[in-house]
């Protein structure tokens, strides 16, 4: 096992975890009933909400470009 590989390991673990953090933007029993409702639609994220997405924008970024230099390191040898 390379450097890169156990690096994407530690961005995917990090990425699952910071998934399941996320706060769901739907109530659970709207996939029940098919209702929508619109009371939250317009509802700023502040705090930790923020920070959460952009920690898991930038962890996607960077389990992308892993992903395509492990495969690069992967076809070479």
């Amino acid at each position: 096992m390379s450097f890169w590989d156990i690096l994407l390991i530690i961005v995917s673990s990090l990425l699952i975890l910071i998934i399941i953090l996320q706060e769901s933007d739907e109530d659970a029993t709207s996939a029940f009933t098919g209702e929508k409702s619109d009371l939250f639609a317009n509802k700023k994220e502040r705090g930790i909400e923020v920070w959460i997405k952009r920690v898991t924008a930038g962890l996607s970024i960077v389990f992308f470009v892993l992903c395509v230099v492990c495969a690069f390191f992967a076809h070479k040898g």
